[in-house]
């Protein structure tokens, strides 16, 4: 296809649409004003006080009945939403792609944390140290020979980890 040809078609496609949104808006206000004149009658101004009071009572009556209307149908609106997002839910659920949020780092205490999951009502405190048994570490004091005979020591080291002469005795 040549390029004056697409951009005919293409031209004729927006005439065409602009037509459409042209009908569409017409049709639209020709609706309202059907709407009007079958809801709105044309106001008459009645002369005397009694007919004034009547009329205001009939408007009265009327807006009432319009806001019933409106709240029935928010009412829908607000139910058809959360049953949108529902479904919307379940979609996600079904195809299995769902995306962990991003959590945001809290720096908090363990006490912190604890008196929020159990309220204030509770007092925990977790000084986890103050349970721990005390335990004293022993010092291995090492022989140190600043310099010894190798040759006096090296029996006593031989074979198993100086355990050759313990079992040499034995027997």
């Amino acid at each position: 296809m040549t390029s004056s040809r697409r951009h005919h078609l293409k031209s004729l496609m927006l005439q065409i649409a602009a037509n459409m949104l042209v009908a569409e808006a017409a049709e639209a206000e020709a609706e309202k004003a059907n709407y009007m004149a079958e809801n709105c009658p044309a106001l008459s101004m009645p002369d005397s006080m009694q007919e004034l009071q009547d009329l205001c009572k009939k408007l009265h009556q009327s807006i009432d009945k319009v806001d019933e209307e409106r709240y029935d149908m928010e009412s829908k609106v607000n139910k058809t939403d959360k049953e949108i997002d529902e479904l919307k839910l379940k979609v996600v659920d079904l195809k299995g792609k769902f995306q962990k949020p991003v959590l945001k780092k809290v720096r908090m205490s363990a006490d912190a944390m604890l008196q929020a999951l159990l309220g204030s009502k509770h007092k925990v405190n977790m000084d986890l140290r103050a349970n721990l048994k005390q335990v004293k570490k022993e010092v291995k004091e090492e022989e140190k020979e600043a310099v010894g005979d190798w040759r006096k020591s090296i029996e006593d080291k031989a074979g198993m980890g100086g355990r050759k002469k313990m079992f040499e005795a034995d027997a």
